[in-house]
This record gives structure tokens, sequence and C-alpha cells, in this order.
């Protein structure tokens, strides 16, 4: 009884370690496109993030995460009249000089989430052999901006020029 035990919790946390790795790559390589999706709320960006991953689920699930990545290193791509392009809130060099700080907030269950929601069903297309798949998500960037401001990641807007 107790080597059956053993195996299925070995087997589980197997599966987990798999899971959680395919997950850590998807967000390794930030595959993803970003766009204005709206006009939103005040202190909000409202986005389409299209996230590429080999299963559906990985890449709507990855799409929230996206959505802060993009806000905070791409900036948002305008759409004609609907909305302006809206820069990033950081330099591409902050994410290496604190890589501690950006993996603990990216990690799985990380901080990035309380700052966006997915709004609306995803739309889904097959390329090659990924999935593309597009979610409108709203990101508080005004709250965002305070707390890494606050953490030390980037320089206040009234810190001087």
């Amino acid at each position: 009884m107790k080597k059956i035990v053993l195996f299925l919790v070995t087997v589980m946390a197997a599966t987990v370690c798999m899971a959680k790795s395919s997950a850590d790559k998807n967000t390794e390589q930030w595959k993803y496109d970003i766009e204005c999706a709206g006009v939103g709320a005040q202190g909000t960006y409202l986005v389409k993030v299209y996230s590429y991953s080999k299963s559906q689920a990985k890449a709507q699930k990855q799409a929230i995460k996206n959505a802060v990545h993009g806000v905070i290193f791409k900036g948002v791509m305008g759409k004609g009249r609907e909305c302006n392009s809206q820069r990033p809130l950081a330099k591409a060099e902050v994410a290496s000089q604190h890589q501690d700080f950006f993996d603990r907030f990216f990690a799985e269950g990380g901080d990035y989430a309380k700052y966006a929601s997915a709004t609306g069903a995803p739309e889904t297309s097959k390329v090659g052999k990924e999935y593309k798949v597009g979610v409108v998500v709203s990101v508080q960037k005004d709250q965002l901006r305070k707390d890494l401001e606050d953490a030390g990641v980037l320089r206040g807007l009234s810190s001087g020029f």
C-alpha cells in the first residue's frame, strides 16, 4: 500500500513540475503581440493580447501575464482614431537590472495577476503548429506604475529629469 501511495505522489509531483516548466518556458519566451483594444476606465489600458502556444489553454492563461509584461516593457500599439499608442512604463534594461524582482513578479501566482483581468471571450486560430489566442485584458496601469515605483523598480514621474 505504501508503494502505491509513494508512486502516486511521485507521479503527481512530476506532472506539476512538467506543467510548471512549460508555463515557465512560455514566460521566458514572451511570445505575444499587444495592441490597443479601446478606451478603458481612468487609470487603465484596455489591450488585446495575442498569445502563442501549442495549447489553447496555456495561451489563454498566459494572456494576462503577457498583457502586464507588454504594458511594462513593450508599450501598446494604437489603432487608428480609436486609441493612441502608449509607451512602455520601463525600458528593456530594467528587466535585467531587477531580474530577481521580475522573476518573482511574473512567477505562477505572482503579483502580476492583481493588475489585470480578462474581459470577453477569447478568439482562437491555428498558426502553424501553435494556437494564437486573442484576449481583451484590462490593465490597471496607474496602480502598476505606483507599485513598481514603491518597489524601487521604476523612478517616479516627479523625480526630475
